[in-house]
């Protein structure tokens, strides 16, 4: 494809698990990025998810982090960490790097570490409460959220790592 066919990524949505910890500080690490596009960070099969991609598979974004660019291109795994590093000002070097066919090796396998310690966190948590209700954490309108085995925090915007003060 010629350069004249391309469309421009001028912003990219990034869909994150809001209950995973991880996640979450990765929401947060990419919020304090210098970007060189728009990132658009949205809880995965969240009502807004929902509304703005209505054709995604919304239950697969929550088990793999899922990358949308503003002209509909998706990304999913080790391809969109790496879409979210090019958006980086910082990292696209890193992005370009993670590209190759040998970069790719390194982005899947740290896609992986991530994905087991993932899945090391939700088993954790679940073994944490006996008989729990069967869900995940539970978040209140308020920014408030209740992970079973860590007690409640503050998750609103504007407040990252729960470090608002006490209104």
């Amino acid at each position: 494809m010629s350069a004249r066919g391309r469309v421009p990524v001028t912003g990219l949505t990034v869909l994150y698990d809001a209950d995973c910890p991880l996640c979450r500080h990765l929401r947060d690490w990419l919020r304090r990025q210098p970007a060189l596009v728009r990132l658009d960070l949205v809880p995965a099969a969240s009502e807004e998810a929902r509304r703005r991609f209505p054709g995604l598979d919304h239950g697969a974004t929550l088990d793999e982090i899922t990358v949308v660019g503003d002209a509909g291109q998706v990304y999913t795994g080790p391809t969109a960490w790496i879409v979210c590093l090019w958006a980086l000002r910082e990292h696209r070097p890193l992005s370009h790097r993670l590209s190759t066919p040998a970069g790719a090796r390194v982005a899947r396998a740290a896609v992986l570490a991530a994905s087991r310690w993932r899945a090391h966190l939700k088993g954790a948590a679940a073994a944490d409460v006996p008989g729990r209700w069967g869900g995940g954490a539970y978040r209140r309108e308020d920014g408030w959220v209740y992970h079973p085995g860590l007690g409640w925090t503050l998750d609103a915007p504007g407040c990252p790592d729960g470090a608002c003060p006490a209104g």
